[in-house]
């Protein structure tokens, strides 16, 4: 076990948020820590690290445990020190080996002494034990996977925003790979080529990871344990996020009729006690029915701790057939160029995603569609009868800091009942007295989730939200995958939950080399359009890499002279002697022998790039860590072979000569 918890019981004041519980967490295990928001996930986090004390039970943490702990208090740390050198600091000792290294060199070279020898090939060994030379490589690799650009590389920390300042620690957490990594949402800060990134490393990480994390996606790919902070006690369950979801629904139902039919047994005995109480002969029966009944382990109603409320929009006005119509749209910033001359509509009924990578321009373009962001070229056409509403974090200033979140929500003109506002509040998370709270003392996260709420009351039939899930719990974001799905107009969102994404959209946008590409599907079927697009693309490649061998071998009998036949009788004054014939038919021989085995290994390696491509080979360990090995060996043996057919060439070219 490398830390767990038994019998701990954790207050805050009055408030408790477990009691007597028990949960281990053993090697390789991937855990997603699950549970409504103001459960205590967070919490459960700090108590593992020892941030927190159990107000009883003990918390077991093994001496040689090392625990990586991501979250969002690490965004205080600031440095002049460039990203590079901030994730290098996992590196530590490598680091340290890198400056003695050196300074023994230094003093190698001026005193030549044995002893200062002896320490520099100690270090020299060390170095080389703990794969010091390869650091650079490593950390640059995880960066770029979490989507840094090299130029970013050596760009100061204090450059960057708090998202990227988080993944540069999460880097620099993955690459000191403790045996415990405990992730607080890292998803929040990461768009999705990064979160793929990061899953299928999570995969393969030889340590234990316990993550918080309102991601569906992300944790049926990763995680193979749950564990639900639910009612004051940890519930755990061998799988991952969809397996839960089922195992719950059982669990709560066998609950459920385990307290009804005790409910039953108990109602029964207490009849049977009034009726037997005033009759003197019966009284030492009652009374042990009584003493059975006290002693009785009560079973708790399995009730459900946040009722199904359900959202719904008020739609006033009918659009027209197009709504929002961009002919030959150019936007730039300096010389990042994000559209150029791009020409696309939207449609009354269509629900669109418009995913990929960040700094690609998606708000950008968002916010162009909204009217709120200039374009320097093309024309912006707003289609019949069109009433919008624009939802982004950034733009909160329209909330009036003075009101209640409640008188917020009523000055929309929604012309709901304060009892159904109170009722959609406790949706976005303001449950009872939070919704008579002014807007002035909310956090962020607060106040995007009331001006989220606000668009959802508003009229409008035409909807562009991004990244609405940000601050909402699994639980309030399936509550607004339901209303979109019924919300009669059209919407346009920006977000990187794939969950959320593959439950709202009839469409997908992605914007690739400056155009806005367009997908008439959901986001599975666009998934599943890009994986057959990549696996056309490795069979041309693989094709080309199979005739290219031959291309090569002909345009070079071309271009020369054919070698002589060696039975020909030699032409006067050309007379090849008998040593330069053997030594030429030699050579002549490893070449036929050398093209036969360069075609062979591409062959292998097209093999081994197609299995690479394949989404299966990653979800078995043994066979991704197979391909990937031999594909590498493939490589670097053909690079070998490429070389010694070059050199060959030349040696028969110098004999023919």
């Amino acid at each position: 076990m490398l830390a767990g918890f038994q019998n701990v019981t954790f207050e805050f004041g009055a408030r408790v948020i477990v009691d007597e519980a028990t949960w281990h967490i053993q090697p390789g295990e991937r855990i997603g820590l699950i549970g409504y928001n103001g459960t205590g996930k967070s919490t459960l986090l700090k108590l593992l690290v020892g941030q927190y004390q159990p107000s009883a039970g003990t918390v077991e943490r093994s001496r040689t445990t090392s625990i990586g702990y991501l979250h969002q208090d690490l965004l205080s740390f600031d440095t002049e020190e460039s990203i590079l050198q901030v994730a290098l600091g996992a590196f530590e000792r490598v680091l340290q080996l890198e400056k003695e290294i050196e300074e023994l060199g230094h003093e190698l070279e001026r005193t030549g002494d044995e002893k200062t020898l002896h320490e520099y090939s100690d270090r020299l060994h060390e170095m080389d034990t703990l794969d010091g030379y390869n650091i650079h490589h490593k950390t640059e690799e995880v960066l770029q996977g979490l989507g840094f650009a090299n130029a970013d590389l050596q760009r100061p920390y204090k450059e960057f925003s708090g998202g990227w300042r988080m993944r540069v620690l999460l880097a620099k957490m993955i690459l000191q790979q403790p045996d415990l990594l405990l992730m607080d949402e890292p998803t929040n800060h990461l768009d999705l080529p990064s979160i793929e990134w990061l899953e299928k490393y999570l995969i393969h990480y030889q340590g234990s990871v316990v993550i918080v994390s309102h991601d569906k996606y992300f944790l049926n790919r990763m995680v193979t344990k749950i564990v639900e902070v639910y009612q004051q006690q940890l519930h755990i369950y061998t799988g991952n996020y969809d397996y839960y979801e089922k195992e719950k629904a059982i669990r709560v139902e066998m609950q459920q009729k385990a307290y009804e039919n005790q409910q039953d047994y108990i109602r029964q005995n207490e009849r049977l006690v009034e009726r037997f109480r005033a009759k003197a002969s019966k009284a030492a029966m009652a009374q042990s029915i009584m003493k059975k009944l006290d002693k009785l382990d009560r079973i708790e109603e399995a009730e459900i701790e946040r009722p199904d409320i359900r959202i719904n929009f008020r739609v006033d006005k009918q659009p027209g057939k197009v709504l929002v119509e961009l002919h030959n749209v150019s936007k730039a910033y300096g010389d990042n160029v994000i559209i150029h001359n791009s020409s696309v509509e939207i449609d009354r009924g269509d629900k669109i995603a418009l995913i990929g990578a960040n700094g690609k321009g998606k708000s950008t373009l968002l916010r162009i569609i909204a009217g709120v962001e200039q374009f320097s070229q093309g024309e912006r056409k707003w289609g019949h009868n069109v009433e919008e509403s624009f939802y982004a974090q950034h733009q909160l200033e329209a909330l009036n800091i003075n009101n209640t979140i409640l008188d917020e929500m009523k000055e929309c003109g929604s012309q709901m009942t304060e009892l159904e506002l109170r009722g959609l509040l406790g949706c976005f998370l303001f449950s009872g007295d939070d919704a008579d709270k002014k807007i002035r003392i909310l956090s962020g996260g607060e106040k995007a989730r009331v001006a989220l709420a606000k668009v959802i009351v508003s009229k409008a039939n035409f909807l562009m939200l991004d990244e609405p899930t940000n601050h909402l719990d699994m639980h309030s974001c399936d509550l607004l995958i339901e209303s979109l799905n019924r919300y009669q107009g059209s919407i346009i969102l920006v977000s990187h939950d794939r969950y959320f994404v593959s439950k709202t959209a009839n469409k997908i946008w992605e914007i690739v080399d400056h155009d806005i590409k367009e997908f008439k599907g959901g986001y599975e079927e666009w998934v599943a359009w890009k994986e057959r697009m990549a696996k056309q693309e490795m069979e041309n490649k693989k094709q080309e890499k199979n005739t290219e061998p031959v291309r090569q071998t002909e345009v070079k009998k071309v271009t020369t002279p054919p070698p002589p036949k060696v039975t020909e009788k030699p032409v006067q004054g050309t007379a090849i002697d008998k040593d330069k014939k053997k030594e030429l038919q030699r050579l002549q021989k490893q070449f036929q022998h050398l093209e036969e085995q360069i075609a062979g290994l591409n062959t292998r390696k097209s093999e081994l790039e197609a299995s690479l491509s394949d989404p299966a080979t990653y979800s078995d360990k043994n066979r991704f860590v197979e391909a990937e090995t031999a594909y590498k060996k493939a490589e670097q043996e053909l690079a070998s072979l490429n070389k010694q057919y070059e050199q060959l060439f030349e040696k028969i070219m110098e004999l023919e000569s």
